[in-house]
């Protein structure tokens, strides 16, 4: 590949317009884009209108474009752009954790097919270089679990809530005004944003695929005031982890919010800052913190990658080089707290170990531990909120093995 590219990108929303502000202020990446194709004719845009294209095909069968950036938010047409980028011979970076998730595999198969690279660390916790560490540094070691806060509008909103006491309402408002959470906010707070970069996480971690719908997700819509009561008198606070363990010769990974400590190293990740944790055998434990929400944290994630490119760089995926192949799983026991409205159908007898509860003004809060499927059919009940406890003992089940976590 040459070394200076052109580049044709797809979008110039929040991160489109984030990467052409850091590739302009930045003289040490050897890149030039050619054209910018959006969707919307009349919306005015910052730059001149001749960069401008509205047709897929100017970007797509120009021969002297190198790499195509793809920054849309519409999962399905962004995976058509990336397919057929790489069958044109063209190298693609992408952010689209959904569309990545969604169809990791064939992407994997394509990169082999075609002999070109997609590289995508912008779309796994902003600013954080998690998937080059994954890929790298990590590479030999024996990883037993990648744990942490993944999604930056989701911390903003509960530091906003524990710091300043603003309501949910409010705090969700104001992540949206700053860019941090979308319109639609349901991803974000449903917890489904998380869960998509958790799946791309688990390959580069374990070499193992995982269908995002077969992923647990639980969000911190739900939080009611019983729980932030629960959690400031007991020196809590809460925060949305997800996570992915190796037990034994199986694979698990849910994302769910859950009581930390205060004094806790994940306490302390305020705003749209993300945190990602990696224990191996050799490392042991390592702690990654960056903003994971924003223009200019992901725009210069994606400028990592396209100056990645001028070396010829991709991902090697030596997890799955190395042929273990660990099946997934979510038959697992985990300790939660689950608050509900007195006559929800949520009785002790659904523990597999209960440990207590209390009830008051109308609310039943029980703790114990607990089938991950059970959270989950509570979590989609009304008026039924699910964290997990600050000592998250694991078992799998059956129970073959046992680990025990502080929150993330």
């Amino acid at each position: 590949m040459k070394k200076n590219l052109k580049l044709g990108v797809f979008g110039f929303g929040c991160v489109g317009q984030g990467l052409y502000h850091v590739l302009n202020e930045t003289h040490g990446v050897k890149a030039e884009v050619k054209k910018f194709c959006v969707k919307n004719r009349s919306k005015p845009r910052i730059i001149d209108a001749a960069y401008f294209t509205y047709e897929a095909g100017d970007i797509l069968n120009d021969p002297e474009i190198d790499v195509v950036v793809e920054l849309i938010d519409d999962a399905e047409a962004a995976f058509k752009i990336v397919k057929k980028a790489i069958e044109n011979g063209k190298h693609v970076v992408t952010a689209n954790k959904k569309m990545l998730a969604e169809h990791l595999e064939e992407i994997y198969q394509l990169q082999q097919t075609y002999d070109r690279s997609i590289l995508y660390e912008g779309a796994v916790c902003g600013s954080i270089p998690i998937l080059r560490n994954l890929e790298e540094y990590y590479d030999n070691d024996l990883i037993t679990s990648i744990e942490g806060i993944f999604n930056g509008s989701t911390n903003y909103i509960l530091t906003k809530v524990f710091d300043e006491r603003k309501n949910y309402a409010e705090a969700l408002k104001q992540a949206q005004e700053l860019g941090f959470a979308e319109t639609d906010p349901s991803l974000d707070v449903k917890g489904f944003d998380p869960k998509f970069k958790l799946a791309i996480a688990i390959t580069h971690t374990f070499g193992v695929f995982v269908r995002p719908e077969n992923i647990i997700n639980i969000g911190i819509h739900k939080i009611s005031a019983t729980d932030l009561k629960y959690a400031r008198e007991n020196n809590l606070t809460i925060k949305l982890v997800a996570r992915a363990y190796k037990i034994k010769d199986n694979i698990f990974g849910f994302v769910a919010p859950q009581y930390v400590p205060t004094d806790h190293m994940l306490a302390s990740v305020r705003n749209e800052y993300n945190a990602v944790l990696v224990e191996g055998a050799f490392a042991e434990k390592q702690v990654f913190i960056g903003k994971g929400a924003g223009s200019y944290p992901t725009g210069s994630a994606v400028l990592s990658d396209i100056s990645a490119l001028t070396f010829d760089y991709r991902y090697e995926y030596k997890k799955i080089a190395q042929g273990d192949a660990f099946p997934f799983s979510n038959e697992i026991l985990v300790d939660a707290v689950v608050s509900f409205p007195e006559g929800s159908h949520i009785t002790t007898r659904d523990f597999e170990t209960f440990k207590g509860g209390y009830q008051g003004n109308g609310f039943q809060n029980l703790q114990g531990s607990v089938h991950l499927e059970k959270l989950k059919e509570w979590a989609e009940q009304d008026g039924v909120s699910v964290i997990l406890a600050p000592q998250l003992n694991l078992a799998a089940a059956p129970q073959t093995a046992e680990v025990e976590r502080l929150s993330a």
